[in-house]
């Protein structure tokens, strides 16, 4: 059963230099999906990770953003971007691979920023253009989307709401696009299997030792289309896996690469 697993690693080199390599040689994903990867070309080469098929989506921008998806498996096609669309800032947030049983697509939503200064564009360009792309992907065969949604979506998920109203990743509108994305036709298959349960965070900022207290916030999904939701076996988040402000999260999917 293919194991599938997201991680925002918040520089791959940095991540390296504190032990992601072991990580993958314990915990031997079949598929893994990075965000912020901060790389250029050159940099792959010597990197040195044990996929036999990896595809990279780079920034314009060096050291910036950029997603990754390492498999074990050959997709049958990869898609960068939303395809048709130019009107997007090349920042390397969507990388999206075809494996003979569904779509896997790897985000790195945009943050809207202090001030909120990206929302206007997060709410009224991003999150359409992100909900058509997938879409148009379900009508083809079903759809595993994963990565850095950069929004908590419930009080639940994240350990201060009240105090965080109106900050980035908790404002009305991050909110209810992500609802909209899910009526669209997809499942939080952690929030499923987890329904009503606390303290399952994604994200911790670096101050306050705000990881050791578990002040965090639940930011990085898998979501699924509706009819593979019974295919999903587990879905999980491993916060003791450190290297990054983020940790892992993943599921066991019973349908085939």
């Amino acid at each position: 059963m293919p194991t599938l697993v997201s991680w925002n690693v918040n520089g791959l080199r940095s991540a390296l230099g504190k032990g992601l390599l072991s990580f993958i040689e314990q915990r031997a994903p079949d598929v893994l999906c990075l965000q912020e990867i901060k790389l250029s070309d050159e940099h792959v080469p010597a990197l040195a990770l044990p996929f036999a098929h990896q595809y990279w989506h780079h920034a314009e921008k060096p050291g910036y953003s950029g997603t990754a998806i390492l498999s074990r498996v050959k997709p049958k096609r990869v898609l960068r971007d939303f395809p048709g669309k130019s009107s997007h800032p090349p920042e390397g947030r969507v990388l999206a691979a075809e494996f003979a049983g569904y779509w896997l697509v790897n985000v790195y939503v945009p943050n809207s920023r202090r001030e909120l200064v990206r929302l206007p564009y997060r709410q009224k360009e991003w999150d359409p253009a992100l909900r058509e792309f997938l879409s148009g992907l379900a009508r083809e065969k079903p759809v595993v989307v994963c990565g850095d949604f950069n929004v908590a979506h419930e009080e639940i998920d994240l350990a201060n709401p009240a105090s965080n109203r109106r900050n980035a990743g908790f404002t009305d509108e991050e909110r209810a696009g992500f609802t909209t994305l899910l009526g669209a036709g997809f499942v939080d298959v952690f929030r499923r299997q987890h329904p009503g349960e606390r303290g399952y965070y994604s994200w911790w900022t670096y101050r306050s030792d705000a990881r050791a207290r578990n002040i965090g916030w639940r930011i990085d999904y898998f979501l699924v289309s509706t009819p593979l939701a019974k295919k999903v076996h587990d879905a999980f988040i491993w916060p003791e896996i450190t290297g990054s402000d983020h940790c892992p999260v993943g599921i066991k999917l019973s349908a085939k690469l």
